[in-house]
């Protein structure tokens, strides 16, 4: 989620003992000789450009996916023949759990901007992982972060006011990069304002609509894609004043 738009191809073939992003995909506890192992199945490819496919709906599952730079959107097909936007994913988060059931993705995984992706092989990753415990209970945190998120945004589209639903959006990428050793309040949104309202069930409009009344309010400076969050605080305390509220009524 950041502007540099060049990956060199030596940065992407860093081992997976001295990526910046280890802490955050692999499990605590491995040993070095564990670490190499797992390192000896995954395929690190050349840099994917905006538009590029890591993989599509419909299509075989065969192995994971981690963000190494960059960011990817994760959409399945709308009714209407478009698209219903599910995640937007950034570096160190994984991508095609969800084609683990029925080995058939049911969702396309669409590269926002140049990014380098990790391919760690399913079937190699079963079999690594019966070996090294650890790595087991990794994904089985993984499936059930998964889960969670699921959870989090049905509650978001189904509880949240419009402005609730940005402020929300805009936090959880904050906290998100601030993990990733990045700027929280100082940030590039590689997604469109049309990407962010299908993910949030808005209209566009309503989208800039409400980036505009967050800057006039002095809650942020956006500029185009880039975002300076300004005051963090008071854009949480947009969600505490909605959650206090919603306690409110329920005692009434």
């Amino acid at each position: 989620m950041t502007a540099s738009k060049v990956i060199s191809f030596e940065a992407l073939r860093v081992a997976c003992k001295n990526c910046s992003l280890a802490t955050l995909c692999l499990p605590m506890g491995l040993t070095s000789d564990d670490v190499e192992r797992l390192d000896g199945i995954v395929k690190r490819a050349r840099p994917l450009h905006r538009g590029d496919y890591v993989f599509r709906n419909g299509e075989r599952f065969h192995s994971l996916y981690v963000v190494k730079t960059g960011s990817v959107k994760t959409y399945a097909p709308s009714p209407e023949g478009g698209e219903h936007v599910l995640g937007f994913h950034l570096p160190g988060e994984l991508i095609g759990l969800d084609a683990i059931e029925k080995e058939v993705h049911t969702c396309s995984a669409k590269v926002l901007e140049t990014s380098a992706i990790c391919e760690v092989p399913f079937s190699r990753l079963e079999t690594l992982s019966s070996t090294i415990p650890s790595l087991q209970h990794q994904l089985y945190r993984l499936l059930s972060k998964e889960i969670g998120h699921d959870t989090e945004l049905l509650l978001l589209l189904g509880k949240k006011s419009a402005e609730e639903r940005l402020a929300a959006f805009l936090l959880s990428i904050s906290k998100r990069l601030r993990k990733r050793g990045l700027s929280p309040t100082d940030f590039y949104l590689s997604m469109s304002r049309y990407e962010i309202g299908n993910y949030l069930g808005l209209a566009v409009e309503t989208v800039s609509r409400l980036f505009t009344r967050f800057q006039d309010d002095g809650l942020l400076k956006v500029d185009r894609k880039h975002i300076e969050l300004r005051d963090p605080e008071a854009m949480e305390a947009v969600l505490t004043r909605a959650t206090m509220s919603d306690r409110q009524q329920r005692v009434r």
